[in-house]
């Protein structure tokens, strides 16, 4: 393995826009939900006439579905992922928009039978309720909670107010109040397996809101304990959780 400085100043230097993955490879590993979120996606856009996907991150996930509807849009806040979005997916005819964070959706009430969205930032029910047409559908994966929390606690210490947030029962709570019917919830606690400190500085640019100011040289400390676990042979263990949610619009 090479010496920790190396694989800092390398993950420092890689590309972290998109919701590509593909860095990782060889570098870490992480078990995927059993229900096939990208297939589901898939077959429900096959068969809608109008949807809409929030969040899309550079449409790599989208850009995996074979028929899209006649009007495709996605929404998408980062600037560096909105034009890889664009890049990758207006070719196919969709409307990509830059949204404002925490804003509402800038679409007329009903304007969509389906709404999609894979990890939002954070859903806004009662715009998702109002963007969809009567008996329009919601179907997304989203971050359960404690996700990755013993990477996050590795850095921060214990979070243990933090460790409710995003739970699929407040979720179910909250999307009924804005005038949705869930009519599926599952859930999934997924093994994650990282194997060098490269990957954890990688990740933690990609995600930055899990350590909050997250740098190589203020958290030295805690990559050198990393580095000796590694190697050591010992991959650093943690869980990501999900939850898919479908719900309708009430008519």
């Amino acid at each position: 393995m090479r010496a920790l400085d190396d694989l800092v100043a390398e993950a420092e230097a890689a590309d972290v826009t998109g919701w590509g993955f593909e860095w990782l490879d060889g570098r870490a590993t992480e078990e995927r939900p059993p229900w096939g979120y990208a297939r589901l996606l898939a077959d429900r856009l096959a068969s809608s006439r109008s949807a809409l996907d929030i969040d899309t991150g550079g449409g790599e996930v989208l850009a995996e579905a074979p028929v899209l509807p006649p009007r495709m849009t996605v929404t998408e806040s980062w600037a560096p992922n909105a034009e890889r979005a664009r890049q990758r997916l207006e070719p196919r005819g969709v409307r990509v928009v830059r949204s404002e964070a925490d804003g509402p959706l800038p679409f007329p009430a009903g304007s969509f039978d389906l709404v999609t969205a894979r990890h939002p930032v954070r859903p806004d029910w009662p715009e998702i309720a109002r963007v969809l047409a009567p008996g329009g559908r919601y179907l997304a994966q989203h971050v359960g909670p404690g996700s990755a929390f013993e990477l996050v606690e590795h850095f921060l210490g214990p979070q243990p107010d933090s460790r409710r947030d995003r739970h699929p029962d407040t979720e179910v709570a909250a999307a009924e109040a804005a005038g949705l019917r869930v009519v599926d919830l599952r859930t999934a606690r997924c093994r994650m397996e990282l194997f060098d400190v490269g990957a954890v500085v990688w990740l933690l640019r990609k995600c930055p809101w899990w350590v909050p100011g997250f740098s190589a040289d203020e958290h030295r400390p805690a990559l050198e304990r990393l580095d000796e676990l590694f190697r050591r042979g010992e991959p650093f263990v943690a869980h990501s959780t999900r939850h898919l949610v479908e719900a309708a619009r009430r008519p």
